[in-house]
């Protein structure tokens, strides 16, 4: 699964990287074959004043086209990251299933017509 960072004006530690990848691999790697690329987006906006102003946003890219994202605001960015990863993997998996339920339905609709040469009642 690829996936990239990009913090605007700060660079994370080593420590906060490992971590968003562990957590990424956890939400996401069941459907690494349906996820195409993530990218994640640490902000905060007020600087180091302090506050509930840490920004963790996550994109992922589906193979299939659309993208989901879901998007977290803490005071600490290890837990922003912890529930927007959570988030995430809920998020990706509703999508899934919505796909997947949409396809079986389209299937189930074309094997229901007659065959060529059936007569009907």
């Amino acid at each position: 699964m690829l996936w990239s960072l990009k913090t605007p004006g700060r660079r994370p530690d080593s420590e906060l990287v490992s971590h968003i990848e562990r957590r990424l691999q956890f939400a996401l790697a069941r459907f690494s074959s349906r996820v195409r690329r993530v990218n994640v987006f640490l902000a905060d906006e007020n600087g180091p004043r302090g506050g509930i102003d840490k920004t963790c946003r996550i994109v992922v890219r589906l193979r299939d086209g659309g993208d989901v994202v879901a998007e977290v605001s803490d005071s600490d960015w290890v837990i922003a990251v912890d529930r927007a990863t959570t988030r995430i993997g809920h998020t990706v998996s509703r999508e899934v299933a919505r796909r997947r339920a949409s396809r079986r339905s389209t299937r189930g609709v074309a094997s229901l017509a007659a065959p060529p040469g059936a007569r009907s009642w």
